[in-house]
């Protein structure tokens, strides 16, 4: 019974050290894929580049299926810096159309400041309260899908209130992700440091483009 009882103890302390070290490789790459995405937008930014349209779903899915392939491999950290980077690179022309408006910077900080404080709050309660969120994968997985197939009909068919609603069910659904996400890490539902990177950049991307996106609605510039 003592050899039982210890050898849980161990178990459970090895399962404790292997999440802790799953959460700050997650949380460590995400820091140096955001920096490197900030510095791709920058360089978007000062050339000049156009939207990408459609091109920047072909390029994120593509590069999303790469780094899935890779994920078990030493080349599955350059597919995440190549799609993170290719991303801030999809960046740079919508900041630069949203800096061009007046108070464009105000509105910029108030979408980094909102993503930041939204991201950081959702993590530490998911990583002290040590809830189990699994149970938002359906939902999120529809909404998700629904919110995709949304956005591309508002983009088509140029309609405006539409992909306002879209922007908003995404601030949502990222949020959702978000705390899903972190909950599969300390459970042991996502044992994949670069596939936990992955979503909750993406989230976190989401997450700004669609606050700045009703920023900008709420002002009055669009």
């Amino acid at each position: 019974m003592n050899y039982d009882a210890e050898s849980t103890v161990v178990r459970s302390q090895q399962s404790v050290l292997a999440t802790n070290k799953l959460l700050r490789n997650t949380y460590s790459l995400l820091a140096m894929t955001l920096v490197f995405s900030a510095l791709t937008a920058g360089v978007s930014m000062a050339m000049n580049f156009p939207h990408m349209g459609l091109l920047t779903l072909v390029g994120y899915f593509g590069l999303l299926f790469l780094t899935m392939k890779l994920r078990n491999s030493a080349w599955g950290l350059a597919a995440v810096f190549a799609l993170t980077g290719f991303m801030g690179l999809t960046l740079g022309p919508m900041l630069n159309y949203y800096l061009s408006m007046p108070n464009g910077s105000q509105m910029v900080m108030q979408a980094l400041g909102g993503t930041g404080i939204i991201f950081f709050a959702l993590s530490a309660y998911a990583v002290k309260s040590e809830k189990d969120f699994s149970f938002m994968g359906g939902f999120l997985f529809v909404g998700i899908l629904v919110a995709f197939l949304a956005g591309l009909a508002a983009y088509f068919f140029e309609m405006p209130g539409l992909s306002l609603a879209v922007s908003a069910m995404f601030v949502l659904l990222m949020s959702g992700l978000i705390l899903y996400e972190t909950s599969q890490v300390i459970h042991g539902g996502e044992t994949n440091y670069i596939m936990a990177t992955v979503t909750l950049y993406v989230s976190i991307y989401n997450l700004f483009t669609s606050l700045l996106h009703l920023l900008g609605a709420f002002a009055g510039d669009e």
